[in-house]
């Protein structure tokens, strides 16, 4: 199901059933990665956790529980009577984020160049090649 929330233009949500993952998870994810791209901008309104459930159809404590994990990792605040918004920016978080994704990463080619015997000597060749081209195509 792919659903464009309403009560916020931007904030588009794709629940797919199938997934392994629970609802909860996958409504926070979506949300958080959608304020670290510059999707959804700082102090935006975010939908109520009764209207993301209705919209979504679905509980609202899975919502509720999706908004606090968010609210808990500073991405989001919630005023009572007022609403959801998206929480201003800390580049501190969001660096913290990236490192995480990177790291990954590199958990995947480390794994990736063990099935094809490279060697540390030979990864570090690619990755200085790769960075040498990048740095190139940019001045």
């Amino acid at each position: 199901m792919y659903t464009v929330v309403k009560g916020s233009e931007n904030l588009n949500i794709f629940i797919d059933n199938k997934s392994g993952l629970p609802i909860y998870d996958q409504i926070y994810s979506q949300i958080k990665n959608q304020i670290i791209s510059g999707k959804l901008q700082e102090d935006e309104p975010l939908p109520s956790i009764r209207n993301l459930a209705k919209d979504l159809h679905i509980s609202v404590i899975t919502t509720k529980r999706a908004y606090d994990e968010l609210e808990n990792e500073g991405f989001i605040y919630i005023i009572p009577a007022k609403g959801c918004f998206v929480a201003p920016k800390n580049i501190e978080l969001l660096r913290e984020e990236n490192l995480k994704k990177i790291e990954k990463h590199i958990e995947d080619i480390i794994f990736l160049a063990a099935s094809c015997n490279l060697s540390r000597e030979e990864i570090i060749e690619m990755f200085n090649c790769i960075m040498e081209e990048t740095n190139n195509e940019r001045t």
